[in-house]
C-alpha cells in the first residue's frame, strides 16, 4: 500500500521533543517502520513530508545556536533520506497581544500586553499538500502527524471525494501524557495511534555523526 506521511512539525515538538534527549529523531524509523508498518505490513513509503518552521532567535531559550541546531538537523534528515523527506517551512509571527487580564469576572477594560507568537501556513500547507497527493492515482494511504483540529476540514475533503483512499493518524503525545487525541479526527480515518511511546522516541534517534562529501554533520551537543 503506496503510503504518504504528513508531520506537523510544530505539534511532533511540543507535543513529544520539547524538554527530552529525543529532538535528534529519525522520523523515518519512528513513524514508517514502527508505527505505519506494524499497522499494515504491506505499507509501501513514497514520501515523509515533514512542515515546520524555522526558530526565532529572539525568543529561542538557546538564541542563534537553536537555529543552528534546527538547520543541522534539517540537512542530517535531507542527507540520511534524499529522495523519501521533504521539508516545508512556514514561518513564525511574533507580534504585539492585549489579551484580557486573568480576573474574574473578565473584564474587556483590563487588559496586559504581552509577545504572541504563532506559527503561519503549516496548516494550510498540509492540507493542500495532501489534498493535491489524494488525487494521484498512486497514493493508496496518506497518514497525518497531528492532533490539530484545523487539519480536519482536509481529512473531511478528502474522504468524501476520495473515499477508496486509506488516511490513518498518528497523534504525537507520550503514552504517559495528560494531553488527548483529537476525536473530531475519527469519523474520517480508517485507524489511529493515540501515543508514541519513549522507547519508540530513544530507538529512533539519527546517528550522531553523518558522513558528507564535505564536513560530517554532528548532532548538537545539547540536544
Amino acid at each position: 500500500m503506496k503510503t504518504i506521511i504528513y508531520i506537523d512539525g510544530y505539534n511532533l515538538y511540543y507535543g513529544c521533543l520539547k524538554d527530552s534527549l529525543d529532538k535528534w529523531l529519525d522520523i523515518k524509523i519512528l513513524f514508517f517502520d514502527k508505527i505505519v508498518k506494524v499497522q499494515d505490513n504491506s505499507s509501501q513509503l513514497l514520501k515523509i513530508k515533514f512542515f515546520t518552521a524555522p526558530v526565532k532567535a529572539s525568543v529561542a531559550s538557546h538564541g542563534n545556536k537553536a537555529c543552528t541546531s534546527q538547520s543541522t538537523y534539517h540537512n542530517a534528515l535531507k542527507k540520511c533520506y534524499p529522495d523519501i523527506v521533504e521539508i516545508t517551512n512556514g514561518y513564525y509571527s511574533l507580534e504585539k497581544a492585549t489579551p484580557l487580564e486573568y480576573i474574574k469576572p473578565p473584564n474587556k477594560s483590563h487588559r496586559v500586553t504581552t509577545w504572541k507568537l504563532e506559527e503561519k501556513q503549516t496548516d494550510v500547507n498540509i492540507a493542500i499538500a495532501a489534498y493535491r497527493d489524494a488525487t494521484k492515482s498512486d497514493v493508496e494511504q496518506l497518514v497525518f502527524v497531528s492532533n490539530d483540529t484545523d487539519l480536519v476540514p482536509a481529512l473531511a475533503a478528502i474522504q468524501e471525494d476520495y473515499p477508496h483512499k486509506i488516511i490513518g493518524v498518528i497523534i504525537p503525545v507520550r503514552d504517559n501524557s495528560p494531553r488527548l487525541g483529537n476525536k473530531q479526527f475519527s469519523q474520517y480515518v480508517k485507524w489511529t495511534r493515540n501515543y508514541i511511546t519513549d522507547k519508540e522516541l530513544s530507538d529512533s534517534h539519527l546517528p550522531n555523526t553523518i558522513p558528507t562529501n564535505k564536513k560530517p554533520i554532528k548532532k548538537p551537543d545539547y540536544w
